[in-house]
Parts: C-alpha cells; sequence; structure tokens
C-alpha cells in the first residue's frame, strides 16, 4: 500500500504544478499580447474582443478545479490512512496524524494554484475589459 502514498502524493501534487505552470504561462502570454496589441487593425469589437480573450478559458479553468484536485488527494490520502488503521488494526496517534497532515497538504496545494490563478484571470478580464472600451473610444462606439 505504500506504493500508493508515492502515487497519490506526486500525482496529485505533480498534477496541480502542471496546473499551475499551464495558468502562469498563459497569463504571461496574454499580458505581454494586451500590452502589444495593436487595436487600430481590428475592424469590428467582435473580431478584438475574440482575439483579447483567447486561453482565458484555461486560467479560469484551473482556477476553479484546482481546488477540487487538492481535495480529491486529501480524499484518497485519507482513504489511504484508514485502510493503513484497518489493515494494521491498532496503530500509533502519531502515525495516523502523520498520514492525515500529508493528506490535507493537497488540499493546501490545490488553494495554492487556484487563488493565483482565480486574481490573474480577473486582472486579465479587466484588462479586456478596459481595452474594448478603449477601441470603442477610437472607433466611435
Amino acid at each position: 500500500m505504500e506504493g500508493w502514498k508515492e502515487i497519490i502524493d506526486y500525482g496529485v501534487i505533480g498534477l496541480l504544478i502542471l496546473m499551475s505552470i499551464i495558468s502562469v504561462g498563459v497569463s504571461i502570454e496574454r499580458w505581454f499580447f494586451f500590452r502589444n496589441a495593436n487595436l487600430k487593425s481590428f475592424k469590428s469589437r467582435q473580431e478584438l474582443e475574440v482575439e483579447l480573450t483567447k486561453g482565458l478559458h484555461i486560467i479560469a479553468t484551473v482556477g476553479s478545479n484546482a481546488p477540487y484536485v487538492g481535495l480529491l488527494g486529501t480524499v484518497l490520502g485519507i482513504m489511504l490512512t484508514f485502510y493503513s488503521i484497518g489493515s494494521q488494526g491498532f496503530m500509533n496517534t502519531r502515525e495516523i496524524m502523520v498520514g492525515l497532515a500529508l493528506a490535507l497538504k493537497a488540499t493546501a496545494v490545490g488553494l495554492l494554484v487556484a487563488i493565483p490563478s482565480v486574481v490573474l484571470y480577473n486582472l486579465l478580464l479587466r484588462k479586456v475589459k478596459v481595452l474594448l472600451a478603449r477601441w470603442e473610444v477610437e472607433n466611435g462606439g
């Protein structure tokens, strides 16, 4: 059963790290795109909006799902701890607490991924709205 502990631990944490890298990467790409966007090159508001919002759904998806991935890791870790208790009969309290604390680490990492993703999404969405308003002012509505 020890192998499962490693799979759950590294699998969930690894997935969360991957989600974080993707979210930050898309955010950086979008920020550079916004900084260099030539609003005059877009003929319609819809065309501009499509280009500005590309990839934002990825950041929102990471922000909304990272806590659930972390929670899944916690639930699996707690299940593994209970399985160990059941199979060994009597367990040292220290071992139980360490198992539960390690399981909760997945939820903490999930929140550490989700919170910045949601903040980045909101900042980028605000920038989209500003750029769209600027385009409308420049093009007469």
